[in-house]
């Protein structure tokens, strides 16, 4: 082992820092020990170089084998008639994976990157199919209802595999959300009879906790904001990181749920909101909100109300999976990277709750002084006692207005 490995902290490298990374250090140390580059270097020639560790980087921080990173950075299988990209050699499978990824990157509009995570746990999941159980033929497996019990069943060996392989639940997870997913797209173009993959989480005891949540910075919503290039890409940004509304919330809001006349600017959802109050106050961005609905009425005569309407949609309006797309290509473009990932419209959310938070901190803090006066060490006893609850929400509005103003108007 060489001593230089030691030295490299893998997992704080980022994809990009990887690749580049592989192309300046790790490629030279092939070439100068003897390695032809111009083929595929094996896992055990990178690892007598001295570079076993990013392996296990790429396997427990990027869900990718080697060889998926290898494609990334140049080199093909040495079949390059396009299965090598998927590692399989059924050509129906192989051909509904690439039909659903073209569906995810043109009709949702998910960013390019998010689209090639996808493709690589897929990869994963064909291969080790293809190696427990000959053939890859996912999809003529699923076709007939028949054949639901055995196929449920080789779907749990594979993910047995990837239970022992995989580091940590939440990448479990991931691998298994992204399976089913594409099941469920062979099932709404009437080419699978079932979902082998539906229920298989219950068979672990993988939890679905996340204690370490990360949420963007006051920094990095500023610079999401600055490169909105549209009103819309503004109202995603003000919507997700302003308001502290889901994805799912932001793609159908429609005008009949909002109210901006008053001093109670709010939108109401009603009873059928999930785990929340069914108003979320407007406490920044009412102008901006008010000038995204006099654009629209005055660009479409017959607009139906939506904010983020669309006329593929027999709904009207967009779906959270477009807001999620929306969201990642801003944050691409802003060069907006949470731990070297692109940050995820839930991360909006998050942001919200921590500056809701520093507010309330920041308000405390400023009745410590009236505290101290009445005697008291505790600033709470002024928030209850001396203040009613409509003073008391008025005043947490005012410092979080001013939270949220620093960070979009900096």
């Amino acid at each position: 082992m060489s001593s230089g490995e030691t030295q490299v902290r893998w997992s704080r490298m980022s994809l990009e820092e990887l690749q580049s990374f592989w192309s300046d250090e790790i490629e030279p140390a092939l070439e100068r020990a003897g390695v032809d580059l111009e083929e595929r270097p094996s896992y055990q020639q990178v690892a007598d170089a001295g570079y076993s560790g990013i392996a296990y980087a790429l396997r427990e921080h990027h869900e990718m084998t080697l060889t998926d990173f290898l494609a990334t950075v140049g080199y093909e299988e040495s079949d390059s008639s396009g299965a090598y990209q998927w590692g399989i050699d059924d050509e129906t499978t192989v051909d509904e994976l690439e039909s659903y990824l073209e569906t995810l990157e043109r009709r949702r509009q998910l960013a390019t990157s998010t689209v090639r995570t996808k493709q690589s746990r897929l990869a994963t999941y064909a291969r080790i199919y293809r190696e427990v159980h000959g053939q890859a033929d996912l999809v003529d497996r699923v076709a007939d209802a028949a054949d639901e019990s055995d196929e449920i069943r080789r779907s749990l060996v594979v993910f047995d595999e990837l239970n022992y392989e995989l580091g940590t639940d939440a990448s479990k997870l991931r691998y298994l959300s992204d399976v089913s997913q594409f099941y469920e797209h062979l099932g709404r173009r009437a080419k699978a009879a079932f979902n082998p993959v539906e229920h298989i989480d219950e068979e672990y005891n993988w939890s679905r906790e996340e204690p370490d949540n990360a949420a963007l910075t006051g920094r990095q919503v500023s610079r999401l904001y600055d490169a909105a290039e549209s009103q819309s890409e503004e109202l995603v940004v003000l919507a997700l990181c302003a308001w502290g509304l889901r994805r799912n919330e932001v793609a159908a809001l429609h005008t009949s749920q909002l109210v901006l006349e008053g001093d109670d600017p709010h939108i109401a959802f009603g009873d059928e909101r999930k785990n929340g109050p069914g108003t979320v106050a407007l406490i920044y961005g009412v102008p901006d909100l008010g000038e995204r609905i006099d654009r629209l009425g005055d660009d479409d005569p017959g607009w139906s109300g939506y904010l983020f309407p669309s006329s593929r949609s027999s709904s009207g309006h967009i779906t959270g999976e477009t807001v999620q797309a929306r969201f990642q290509r801003l944050a691409e473009k802003a060069d907006v990277h949470v731990r070297g990932e692109v940050p995820t419209s839930k991360m909006g959310r998050r942001f919200w709750y921590t500056t809701y938070n520093q507010a309330i901190k920041n308000l405390r803090e400023n009745l410590d002084v009236i505290a101290a006066e009445q005697g008291s060490s505790d600033s709470s006893v002024v928030l209850k006692n001396y203040l009613s609850e409509e003073e008391r929400r008025q005043y947490r509005r005012e410092f979080m207005r001013e939270q949220l103003a620093e960070i979009f108007e900096s």
